[in-house]
Protein backbone atom coordinates (compact mmCIF):
# COMPACT_ATOMS: atom_id res chain seq x y z
CA UNK A 1 0.00 0.00 0.00
CA UNK A 2 2.37 2.53 1.42
CA UNK A 3 5.84 2.73 0.33
CA UNK A 4 8.85 5.19 1.90
CA UNK A 5 11.92 5.19 1.13
CA UNK A 6 15.07 7.76 1.45
CA UNK A 7 12.90 10.41 2.40
CA UNK A 8 14.54 13.77 3.12
CA UNK A 9 13.28 16.71 4.73
CA UNK A 10 15.58 19.88 6.19
CA UNK A 11 14.70 22.78 8.03
CA UNK A 12 17.52 25.57 7.24
CA UNK A 13 20.14 23.13 9.51
CA UNK A 14 17.59 20.77 10.96
CA UNK A 15 17.07 17.69 9.31
CA UNK A 16 13.60 16.69 10.46
CA UNK A 17 13.67 13.67 7.89
CA UNK A 18 17.08 12.04 7.51
CA UNK A 19 17.03 8.98 5.27
CA UNK A 20 13.69 7.49 6.51
CA UNK A 21 12.24 4.55 5.42
CA UNK A 22 8.88 3.04 5.78
CA UNK A 23 6.55 0.23 4.28
CA UNK A 24 3.30 -0.44 5.98
CA UNK A 25 0.74 -2.78 3.95
CA UNK A 26 -2.79 -2.64 2.86
CA UNK A 27 -5.46 -3.03 5.32
CA UNK A 28 -2.90 -2.22 8.70
CA UNK A 29 -2.89 -0.06 11.45
CA UNK A 30 0.28 1.12 11.13
CA UNK A 31 1.12 2.88 14.98
CA UNK A 32 3.79 5.83 14.53
CA UNK A 33 5.52 6.95 17.71
CA UNK A 34 8.69 8.55 18.55
CA UNK A 35 9.84 10.98 20.98
CA UNK A 36 9.71 14.64 19.93
CA UNK A 37 11.34 16.40 16.94
CA UNK A 38 11.70 12.77 15.21
CA UNK A 39 9.71 13.88 12.38
CA UNK A 40 6.43 12.16 12.64
CA UNK A 41 4.43 15.08 11.92
CA UNK A 42 6.83 15.98 9.06
CA UNK A 43 7.15 12.64 7.09
CA UNK A 44 2.72 12.70 7.76
CA UNK A 45 2.14 15.92 6.07
CA UNK A 46 4.83 14.64 3.25
CA UNK A 47 2.26 11.48 3.18
CA UNK A 48 -0.41 13.52 2.73
CA UNK A 49 0.85 16.20 -0.19
CA UNK A 50 0.81 19.26 2.18
CA UNK A 51 4.45 19.47 2.64
CA UNK A 52 7.21 19.06 -0.14
CA UNK A 53 10.41 16.66 0.58
CA UNK A 54 13.57 17.51 -0.53
CA UNK A 55 14.39 14.19 -1.44
CA UNK A 56 13.04 10.92 -1.52
CA UNK A 57 9.70 8.26 -2.74
CA UNK A 58 6.32 7.80 -1.39
CA UNK A 59 4.20 5.70 -3.46
CA UNK A 60 0.74 4.46 -2.81
CA UNK A 61 -0.43 1.42 -4.66
CA UNK A 62 2.83 1.72 -6.84
CA UNK A 63 2.49 5.10 -7.83
CA UNK A 64 4.50 8.04 -6.53
CA UNK A 65 2.37 10.16 -5.21
CA UNK A 66 5.24 13.17 -4.96
CA UNK A 67 4.64 13.89 -8.43
CA UNK A 68 1.15 13.29 -8.98
CA UNK A 69 -0.79 15.07 -6.42
CA UNK A 70 -4.39 15.15 -7.16
CA UNK A 71 -4.34 11.14 -7.13
CA UNK A 72 -3.09 11.73 -3.90
CA UNK A 73 -5.56 14.21 -2.93
CA UNK A 74 -8.23 11.74 -3.99
CA UNK A 75 -6.91 8.14 -1.96
CA UNK A 76 -5.27 10.52 1.12
CA UNK A 77 -7.28 11.27 4.18
CA UNK A 78 -5.25 13.54 6.67
CA UNK A 79 -6.32 14.58 9.75
CA UNK A 80 -3.93 16.83 12.07
CA UNK A 81 -2.82 17.21 15.52
CA UNK A 82 -4.36 20.82 15.52
CA UNK A 83 -7.18 21.85 13.55
CA UNK A 84 -9.12 24.77 13.04
CA UNK A 85 -13.17 25.14 12.69
CA UNK A 86 -14.82 27.61 10.86
CA UNK A 87 -17.66 29.72 13.05
CA UNK A 88 -21.15 30.02 12.67
CA UNK A 89 -21.33 26.72 10.50
CA UNK A 90 -23.26 23.62 12.21
CA UNK A 91 -22.22 20.22 11.65
CA UNK A 92 -23.78 19.48 8.59
CA UNK A 93 -23.00 22.26 6.98
CA UNK A 94 -19.35 21.95 7.98
CA UNK A 95 -19.40 18.56 6.21
CA UNK A 96 -21.58 19.47 3.04
CA UNK A 97 -19.09 22.01 2.34
CA UNK A 98 -15.78 19.85 2.16
CA UNK A 99 -17.96 17.49 0.58
CA UNK A 100 -18.96 20.15 -2.39
CA UNK A 101 -14.73 20.39 -2.22
CA UNK A 102 -14.58 16.58 -3.74
CA UNK A 103 -17.36 17.22 -6.15
CA UNK A 104 -19.82 15.80 -4.42
CA UNK A 105 -23.34 17.17 -4.67
CA UNK A 106 -26.95 17.07 -4.24
CA UNK A 107 -28.17 14.33 -2.28
CA UNK A 108 -25.17 12.04 -2.75
CA UNK A 109 -23.77 14.71 -0.36
CA UNK A 110 -25.70 14.87 2.06
CA UNK A 111 -26.58 10.89 2.23
CA UNK A 112 -22.38 10.36 2.40
CA UNK A 113 -22.34 13.36 5.16
CA UNK A 114 -25.25 11.50 7.25
CA UNK A 115 -23.80 7.92 6.69
CA UNK A 116 -20.02 9.70 8.18
CA UNK A 117 -21.77 11.20 11.20
CA UNK A 118 -23.48 7.81 12.11
CA UNK A 119 -19.80 6.47 12.09
CA UNK A 120 -18.43 8.56 14.39
CA UNK A 121 -21.26 8.73 16.45
CA UNK A 122 -22.26 12.44 16.07
CA UNK A 123 -26.18 11.47 14.38
CA UNK A 124 -27.76 13.92 17.36
CA UNK A 125 -25.93 17.10 16.35
CA UNK A 126 -26.47 17.78 12.97
CA UNK A 127 -27.36 21.07 13.81
CA UNK A 128 -25.90 22.30 16.45
CA UNK A 129 -22.93 24.86 15.54
CA UNK A 130 -19.11 23.26 15.02
CA UNK A 131 -17.42 25.45 17.34
CA UNK A 132 -19.56 24.80 20.20
CA UNK A 133 -19.19 21.11 20.25
CA UNK A 134 -16.52 19.75 22.89
CA UNK A 135 -13.09 18.75 22.16
CA UNK A 136 -13.67 15.07 21.93
CA UNK A 137 -16.89 15.87 19.07
CA UNK A 138 -14.63 18.08 17.02
CA UNK A 139 -11.72 15.73 16.81
CA UNK A 140 -14.47 12.95 16.15
CA UNK A 141 -16.50 15.40 13.35
CA UNK A 142 -12.29 16.12 11.93
CA UNK A 143 -11.66 12.44 11.26
CA UNK A 144 -15.73 12.36 9.68
CA UNK A 145 -14.24 15.41 7.38
CA UNK A 146 -11.39 12.99 6.08
CA UNK A 147 -13.75 10.39 5.33
CA UNK A 148 -16.42 12.26 3.35
CA UNK A 149 -14.05 11.12 -0.23
CA UNK A 150 -13.42 7.45 1.05
CA UNK A 151 -9.95 7.93 0.80
CA UNK A 152 -7.82 4.44 0.82
CA UNK A 153 -5.10 5.54 3.27
CA UNK A 154 -5.91 7.48 6.27
CA UNK A 155 -3.12 9.56 8.13
CA UNK A 156 -4.37 10.20 11.57
CA UNK A 157 -1.59 12.68 13.78
CA UNK A 158 -2.25 12.09 17.48
CA UNK A 159 -6.48 12.04 17.02
CA UNK A 160 -6.26 11.34 20.65
CA UNK A 161 -4.65 13.85 21.96
CA UNK A 162 -6.06 15.91 24.77
CA UNK A 163 -9.24 13.60 24.78
CA UNK A 164 -10.22 12.51 27.78
CA UNK A 165 -10.50 8.65 29.07
CA UNK A 166 -14.17 7.74 27.57
CA UNK A 167 -13.58 9.67 24.46
CA UNK A 168 -10.50 8.43 23.48
CA UNK A 169 -12.19 4.68 23.98
CA UNK A 170 -15.03 5.76 21.41
CA UNK A 171 -11.98 6.96 18.88
CA UNK A 172 -10.47 3.77 19.56
CA UNK A 173 -13.65 1.78 18.80
CA UNK A 174 -14.03 4.06 15.34
CA UNK A 175 -11.01 3.32 13.91
CA UNK A 176 -11.38 -0.59 14.56
CA UNK A 177 -14.48 0.23 12.80
CA UNK A 178 -13.11 1.42 9.75
CA UNK A 179 -10.43 -1.35 9.36
CA UNK A 180 -13.38 -3.58 8.97
CA UNK A 181 -13.94 -1.30 5.92
CA UNK A 182 -10.75 -2.02 4.85
CA UNK A 183 -8.90 1.35 5.42
CA UNK A 184 -5.18 1.06 5.69
CA UNK A 185 -4.53 3.87 8.84
CA UNK A 186 -1.81 5.51 9.90
CA UNK A 187 -2.03 6.80 13.43
CA UNK A 188 0.54 9.02 15.80
CA UNK A 189 0.35 9.31 19.73
CA UNK A 190 1.66 9.30 22.70
CA UNK A 191 -0.24 6.97 24.25
CA UNK A 192 1.78 4.12 23.45
CA UNK A 193 -0.29 1.30 25.61
CA UNK A 194 -3.57 2.55 23.40
CA UNK A 195 -1.66 1.76 20.21
CA UNK A 196 -0.68 -1.85 21.39
CA UNK A 197 -4.07 -2.43 21.78
CA UNK A 198 -5.24 -1.94 18.24
CA UNK A 199 -2.49 -1.50 15.82
CA UNK A 200 -1.70 -4.22 13.73
CA UNK A 201 2.33 -3.22 13.19
CA UNK A 202 4.44 -0.49 14.70
CA UNK A 203 7.32 1.88 13.59
CA UNK A 204 9.56 4.03 16.24
CA UNK A 205 11.25 7.09 14.71
CA UNK A 206 14.28 8.83 15.83
CA UNK A 207 15.91 11.66 14.71
CA UNK A 208 14.39 11.54 11.68
CA UNK A 209 15.13 7.64 11.04
CA UNK A 210 12.75 4.51 11.45
CA UNK A 211 14.81 2.62 14.19
CA UNK A 212 12.46 -0.47 14.86
CA UNK A 213 9.49 -1.38 12.47
CA UNK A 214 7.49 -4.69 12.84
CA UNK A 215 4.42 -6.40 13.01
CA UNK A 216 3.23 -5.88 16.46
CA UNK A 217 2.59 -9.39 18.06
CA UNK A 218 6.02 -10.19 17.44
CA UNK A 219 7.19 -6.76 18.68
CA UNK A 220 5.44 -7.38 21.77
CA UNK A 221 6.66 -11.41 22.09
CA UNK A 222 9.99 -10.22 21.55
CA UNK A 223 10.01 -7.41 24.47
CA UNK A 224 8.54 -10.67 26.25
CA UNK A 225 11.24 -13.53 25.24
CA UNK A 226 14.25 -10.71 26.47
CA UNK A 227 12.92 -10.24 29.70
CA UNK A 228 13.99 -11.81 32.88
CA UNK A 229 12.69 -14.77 34.90
CA UNK A 230 11.69 -13.32 38.09
CA UNK A 231 11.96 -16.23 40.15
CA UNK A 232 10.60 -15.85 44.91
CA UNK A 233 12.40 -18.22 47.07
CA UNK A 234 10.62 -19.45 50.00
CA UNK A 235 12.90 -22.27 50.87
CA UNK A 236 16.47 -23.35 50.24
CA UNK A 237 17.63 -20.18 48.02
CA UNK A 238 21.19 -21.90 47.76
CA UNK A 239 20.21 -25.04 46.31
CA UNK A 240 17.89 -22.99 43.63
CA UNK A 241 21.02 -20.64 42.77
CA UNK A 242 23.39 -24.44 42.13
CA UNK A 243 20.23 -25.96 40.37
CA UNK A 244 20.30 -22.79 37.92
CA UNK A 245 23.88 -22.53 37.42
CA UNK A 246 24.01 -26.18 35.76
CA UNK A 247 21.27 -24.82 33.23
CA UNK A 248 23.10 -23.88 29.85
CA UNK A 249 20.30 -21.72 29.18
CA UNK A 250 21.21 -19.75 31.93
CA UNK A 251 23.13 -16.86 30.89
CA UNK A 252 23.53 -14.86 33.69
CA UNK A 253 21.73 -14.65 37.42
CA UNK A 254 21.15 -12.09 40.31
CA UNK A 255 19.86 -12.42 43.75
CA UNK A 256 18.22 -9.94 45.76
CA UNK A 257 16.90 -11.27 48.92
CA UNK A 258 14.94 -14.22 48.27
CA UNK A 259 14.42 -13.50 44.89
CA UNK A 260 16.65 -14.73 41.69
CA UNK A 261 16.54 -12.63 38.66
CA UNK A 262 17.62 -15.30 35.57
CA UNK A 263 18.62 -14.03 32.24
CA UNK A 264 17.37 -17.25 30.63
CA UNK A 265 17.28 -17.93 27.24
CA UNK A 266 14.51 -21.07 26.92
CA UNK A 267 11.07 -21.88 25.73
CA UNK A 268 8.08 -21.33 27.42
CA UNK A 269 8.04 -25.06 27.94
CA UNK A 270 11.68 -25.16 29.27
CA UNK A 271 10.80 -22.42 31.83
CA UNK A 272 7.91 -25.12 32.95
CA UNK A 273 11.23 -27.65 32.91
CA UNK A 274 13.31 -25.67 34.87
CA UNK A 275 10.35 -24.59 37.39
CA UNK A 276 9.70 -28.59 37.78
CA UNK A 277 13.52 -28.94 38.47
CA UNK A 278 13.73 -26.65 41.15
CA UNK A 279 10.53 -27.88 42.31
CA UNK A 280 11.83 -31.71 42.30
CA UNK A 281 14.98 -30.89 44.23
CA UNK A 282 13.14 -29.32 47.43
CA UNK A 283 13.08 -25.71 46.24
CA UNK A 284 9.72 -24.32 47.61
CA UNK A 285 8.76 -21.45 44.88
CA UNK A 286 6.63 -18.73 45.49
CA UNK A 287 6.85 -17.07 42.29
CA UNK A 288 7.69 -18.11 39.07
CA UNK A 289 7.02 -15.72 36.10
CA UNK A 290 8.67 -13.36 33.42
CA UNK A 291 9.57 -9.40 34.32
CA UNK A 292 7.11 -7.16 32.83
CA UNK A 293 7.52 -4.67 30.65
CA UNK A 294 5.86 -3.12 27.70
CA UNK A 295 5.96 -1.09 24.18
CA UNK A 296 6.76 2.31 26.21
CA UNK A 297 9.85 0.19 28.37
CA UNK A 298 11.08 -0.87 24.64
CA UNK A 299 10.34 2.89 23.42
CA UNK A 300 12.43 4.13 25.81
CA UNK A 301 15.29 1.58 25.63
CA UNK A 302 15.54 2.33 21.67
CA UNK A 303 15.15 5.77 21.66
CA UNK A 304 17.57 6.25 25.21
CA UNK A 305 15.51 9.18 26.37
CA UNK A 306 13.90 7.98 29.60
CA UNK A 307 12.22 11.87 30.45
CA UNK A 308 10.67 12.10 26.79
CA UNK A 309 7.79 13.67 26.65
CA UNK A 310 5.44 12.22 23.50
Amino acid sequence: MLLIHDLYKKYGKFHALNGLDLQVAEGEIFGLVGPNGAGKTTSMKIMAGLLKADKGEVSIDGLNVLTNYNKLKEWVGYMPDFFGVYDNLKVMEYLEFYASGYGITGKRNRDICLEMLDLVKLSGQTDNYVDQLSRGMKQKLCLARCMIHNPKLLILDEPASGLDPNSRFEFKQIIKQLKERDKTIIISSHILTELAEFCTSIGIMETGRMVLQGDMEEILASIENSNPLMIKIYKNLDTAVQVLKQELMVKTLSIQGNTIMVSFTGSREEEALLLKKLVMNDVLVTNFSKESSNLETLFLTITNNEGVNW
